[in-house]
């Protein structure tokens, strides 16, 4: 199954009809011919297509030993310190940038070029890094610290401008649609099967449609364009964004679930770090915007 997030849909983190896809190696000489069976690792028995570590094929093939199934392997402690480090360089960018860039009417035209300078330098870079081969450390945490910029200023005119307070309730949003996702998710109350995937890609793309076909008609025709940023239907369009990043995060926890089942190499463990930044980073602008327009209507 693949995940909502380019990063990790894009390599180690993807399963399709069932079979664990991580590093896909090229076929052995003598081996099957490419293209004649879905999973590049499956020689495992017919009815558990997880039987075997994809990692450790090779290792069978050659009648090595195999090494400890935790010798460089991505933990779960390895992917809470990555993300943590990850979130932790974007926060305090945040804040500096909320401290040091006023938003005030002599200031805001340089903060707004700051801002949208280093926006568009991490999504630069954000995309690199997810068409990269491996995780590059320096290259996340430099995403993750633009990244922090633009959020600190736009969250600093928000709050100062337009909803006060929308900024830490907008956290608090986060944080706690994370916690409900984790719980929902240990406790199974939320299957990830490829109908739950298909069902969130489709609304995805649904979603994203309508955000671009309203930035046109803002850019082209003036005004609010379809209506999407304010009123009842701003607020629908807002909530809708909530739930899809609860959804994504469902998706990517099944995804890092499964990358430590099938022992993907620790420096996943960034690449890890890296999709959940961004998708928290959605669900936290989702909020935002959405309380912006709910204190906007009273």
């Amino acid at each position: 199954m693949r995940s909502s997030n380019p990063v990790f849909s894009r390599r180690g983190f993807s399963r399709d009809n069932g079979y664990a896809q991580f590093n896909a190696q090229q076929p052995q000489a003598g081996g099957p011919a490419v293209g004649t069976q879905a999973n590049p690792y499956g020689q495992a028995p017919a009815g558990n297509p997880y039987a075997q570590n994809p990692y450790a094929q090779q290792d069978l093939q050659y009648g090595a030993p195999q090494a400890p199934a935790t010798t460089g392997r991505m933990t779960m402690d390895d992917v809470v310190m990555r993300t943590a480090t990850t979130l932790g360089t974007l926060i305090v960018t945040a804040a500096l940038a909320w401290a040091l860039l006023p938003v005030d009417d002599a200031h805001i035209t340089r903060s707004y070029g700051i801002a949208i300078g280093a926006g568009l330098v991490a999504m630069v870079l954000g995309f690199v890094q997810a068409f990269k081969r491996k995780a590059s450390p320096p290259l996340i945490l430099a995403y993750a610290a633009l990244e922090g910029v633009f959020l600190g200023v736009v969250s600093s005119v928000v709050d100062n401008r337009f909803a006060e307070g929308a900024a830490m309730q907008a956290v608090i949003g986060t944080m706690a649609t994370f916690a409900a996702v984790l719980i929902a998710y240990k406790a199974g109350w939320i299957r990830v099967n490829r109908r739950f995937y298909g069902f969130v890609m489709a609304a995805a793309m649904g979603f994203l449609l309508l955000t671009a076909v309203n930035l046109l008609f803002m850019v082209f025709g003036g005004g609010n364009g379809l209506g999407f940023r304010s009123g009842g239907l701003g607020i629908l369009f807002g909530i809708v964004g909530v739930l899809l990043g609860a959804c994504f995060l469902a998706l990517d926890f099944k995804q890092v679930e499964d990358g430590i089942a099938y022992g993907a190499p620790k420096e996943e463990a960034w690449l890890a770090a890296f999709g959940l930044t961004m998708t928290l980073v959605w669900i936290y602008m989702e909020f935002l915007r959405l309380i912006a327009i709910l204190q906007g209507n009273d």
